[in-house]
């Protein structure tokens, strides 16, 4: 893969702000967030329907988000703050 395949993009959707914000007062009241549960919901979507390369899709984004968490905070060592001026 190359490391342009190695990020999380954004992807823009059109929403209407009114069903937007609504969904969004859900997911809080379901303590979670939009993000979090249209993932779920592509997830089961691919596990319901899709084939088994699209099932293996799933696997190999699962494997790339543990590998990006891998590299994150605590395993990342923190940046030592600059030294104020003497």
């Amino acid at each position: 893969m190359s490391s342009d395949d190695q990020v999380t993009k954004p992807r823009p959707i059109r929403v209407p702000e009114v069903l937007w914000k609504a969904y969004g007062e859900v997911c809080d009241g379901l303590g979670t967030d939009r993000t979090k549960d249209l993932i779920a919901h592509m997830r089961d979507q691919i596990t319901r329907h899709g084939n088994d390369q699209q099932r293996a899709a799933v696997d190999a984004a699962d494997q790339e988000m543990a590998d990006r968490r891998a590299r994150m905070s605590p395993g990342r060592p923190r940046k030592t703050p600059a030294r104020p001026p003497e």
